[in-house]
């Protein structure tokens, strides 16, 4: 039995302790006063953000040496388009290149063959090793260390098949995919491998318990569920590569940044030209995070029960939201794809069995 002790002589007694239950005065919850929490420091860092934001645009209207004229003059003129057509050309094509060689890589490297695993692990090693315009520049001067390039007899020059010169044969724009494809390769293999190693292993041993062939286990059941971790930094690679093409002017490429030097060397006008490719620079790489939103939500269907909601779906709900507020209409409900259902609880799953099986457990 454990005695309470007293209370010290003097302290105030709470009438209500001694009282029954039923008998206490009740508290009226409605007029309690609530008292938010004051995040000073995330108010004070919101104003320095929005201040300098302000201050930054209100420099960009009221400085006249941005030219926007200018801008505005060169945004849409012929080599600007040229350029970015001839940009959005070679990442294509470098992409395609650097993914699919990259996909093979990291197989070979994933490999039980001590002779591919090793190969692979030495591509990357050496396309991961040497500074990219120093490829492109490399793959443009090849035909200095092999003037000709065909099929013939091994281990000679005697190319009587086919026999064709290297000049003719690389041109710039060839040695611009030879290096930005094989520079990306050897990313994009460990970007691949990565993600395929993520995938719990279990989900392989069970597809080849089933039966299923290799290959289909691979590109039906072990890729998908690794696109999910891919994507972010296949992405990322892609984006890098729209910049990354810029590299080629050193081969006389009249890509974007390219057509935006000669005319700024003619006019003088440097910084509006900048700002031309900038702003082309930012479109195409907001277009492709678009891109990589609406792919990972493809994706995302193996793993959420729910997908989220698209950024159309939620402009859509919040004009309906400040729609309803205008008038007596009744707001909308829960934004469908912002949350998943709940789970259901082990009373609601058992009184569902009982009624599928005949309530054998509540007459039992």
């Amino acid at each position: 039995m454990t005695d309470t002790a007293a209370p010290p002589v003097g302290a105030p007694v709470d009438p209500e302790i001694d009282r029954p239950v039923e008998n206490r005065t009740k508290v009226d919850l409605g007029a309690v006063t609530v008292v938010h929490t004051r995040h000073w420091w995330r108010w004070t860092i919101a104003a320095v953000i929005v201040f300098a934001v302000a201050q930054f645009a209100w420099s960009l209207v009221t400085n006249d040496r941005y030219m926007w004229g200018t801008f505005a003059e060169y945004f849409f003129s012929g080599p600007v388009l040229i350029g970015i057509g001839y940009t959005l050309s070679i990442t294509a094509v470098s992409a395609v290149v650097g993914f699919v060689l990259g996909t093979i890589i990291a197989l070979g490297r994933l490999s039980k063959s001590v002779l591919l695993s090793s190969a692979a692990w030495g591509y990357i090693w050496f396309f991961r090793s040497v500074p990219l315009v120093v490829q492109i520049i490399v793959w443009y001067n090849l035909g200095y260390l092999y003037p000709t390039l065909g099929l013939g007899t091994p281990f000679t020059t005697d190319f009587w098949i086919v026999e064709l010169p290297t000049v003719q044969l690389i041109s710039a724009f060839a040695a611009a995919i030879l290096g930005l494809g094989l520079h990306q390769a050897a990313y994009s293999a460990e970007i691949i491998r990565g993600g395929l190693i993520s995938v719990d292993h279990g989900q392989q041993e069970a597809a080849a318990a089933l039966g299923i062939p290799a290959a289909r286990r691979l590109f039906r059941i072990i890729l998908p569920q690794a696109m999910r971790s891919i994507i972010p930094n296949a992405t990322n690679e892609v984006i890098g590569l729209v910049k990354g093409a810029s590299v080629v002017f050193v081969i006389a490429i009249p890509e974007l940044f390219y057509a935006v030097q000669v005319i700024y060397n003619r006019n003088s006008r440097v910084i509006p030209l900048l700002l031309v490719a900038v702003v082309w620079y930012t479109i195409i790489t907001t277009i492709l995070s678009v891109a990589q939103f609406y792919i990972e939500r493809h994706f995302a269907r193996g793993s959420v029960r729910v997908l989220p909601p698209t950024p159309l779906q939620q402009a859509r709900h919040w004009i309906r939201v400040q729609w309803a507020r205008l008038g007596d209409a009744p707001p909308p409900g829960a934004l469908e794809g912002a949350n998943a259902p709940a789970l259901t609880s082990a009373s609601q799953q058992g009184n569902r069995n009982d009624a599928k099986f005949g309530n054998s457990g509540a007459a039992s």
